[in-house]
């Protein structure tokens, strides 16, 4: 669902940086993008105190929540002192689920939304302090502590405050493709992507192949070789290395297993080819690994939302004469 209203909830006790998340990706005017109208919400009503005495005159009330399309909740108050959410706002985000809104929870927000049961037979996350907290309170929601940020559709949840950037980016890269997630990126000086299923920190940072580390040699070598089949003891002995060191020091470095880089890896190659090229969704396809466009089209369609054909038709940008060519 397209969106340009964007509700944003601020409880009281917050942190100011994290309700500050939504604000930052969305409220600001960037030239030859769209604008969102970004509204912030008392939820409770009066005057927002932060969790450090700062106290914020939010200029909406409940009712700005009601034909909003983008409904997010930033942060909440430490979940395990304080009084509950108010039942106001838990019913107005309840509302806005009902009527078709996209409603997000990001890093304490969870709570909020777990505690109006939307999350209720849901993947959901939040940040890893709390995670056990959140699923001790609400059992019926599915907790996924070490990922940055679920997408269960209509209802996303992010984990911290770098994971709320993600979790926005992401959300407008689902929406308006990635050159604009990339150009408001860029205006933040953060990371365009981090795929949601990464962990939510690590021990230790991939290496840059100039270091001459093996894995980051090893990393380098396998983006530039998509093509071929890559197994996870071809890679672990181009870093010469034995597949248990090689498995240890991958997830250290990047928080997920070879398998599952690779495989986002190859997604993220035939993006950046259907948003570029006129190539037959076949030859993307086996250009990036997969062995046919059937093969591709499940893992494109469970990371990117869409099919390939229909993530072309609409982020593509080959000239039209280049299809002359290749079909």
């Amino acid at each position: 669902m397209s969106f340009t209203k964007v509700a944003v909830l601020l409880f009281d006790e917050i942190p100011l940086f994290e309700a500050s998340v939504p604000i930052a990706v969305f409220g600001e005017r960037r030239s030859g993008l769209p604008e969102f109208d970004v509204r912030a919400v008392a939820a409770e009503g009066g005057p927002v105190r932060t969790d450090i005495g700062i106290t914020l005159a939010a200029p909406h009330g409940l009712d700005a929540v009601d034909d909003a399309e983008l409904v997010v909740v930033p942060t909440w108050r430490r979940p395990s002192g304080g009084p509950p959410p108010a039942e106001e706002a838990l019913e107005a985000l309840r509302r806005a689920h009902r009527r078709g809104a996209t409603v997000v929870g990001l890093c304490l927000g969870t709570f909020v939304l777990a505690a109006s049961g939307l999350l209720d037979g849901r993947r959901a996350t939040t940040h890893w302090r709390y995670a056990p907290l959140l699923a001790s309170m609400h059992p019926a929601v599915e907790v996924q502590p070490d990922v940055l940020y679920v997408d269960e559709g209509d209802v996303l949840t992010s984990a911290g405050s770098a994971g709320g950037i993600d979790l926005c980016l992401h959300l407008v890269r689902r929406t308006y493709g990635p050159r604009m997630a990339n150009e408001i990126a860029r205006s933040l000086v953060v990371p365009p992507h981090r795929a949601g299923g990464q962990a939510q920190y690590v021990d230790h940072p991939v290496p840059p192949p100039s270091t001459g580390d093996p894995l980051g040699e090893t990393l380098d070598w396998a983006l530039r070789h998509l093509d071929r089949e890559l197994t996870v003891d071809m890679l672990s002995a181009h870093a010469m290395m034995s597949r248990r060191t090689f498995d240890r020091r991958f997830r250290r470095a990047t928080g997920t297993t070879p398998a599952q880089w690779l495989l986002h890896q190859r997604v993220l190659q035939a993006q950046r080819l259907l948003e570029t090229t006129r190539e037959p969704v076949e030859r993307v396809a086996r250009s990036v690994g997969f062995a046919s466009a059937v093969a591709l089209r499940p893992h494109f369609r469970r990371q990117v939302g869409v099919s390939p054909t229909a993530y072309r038709e609409t982020f593509g940008t080959a000239p039209e004469a280049d299809v002359s060519r290749t079909v």
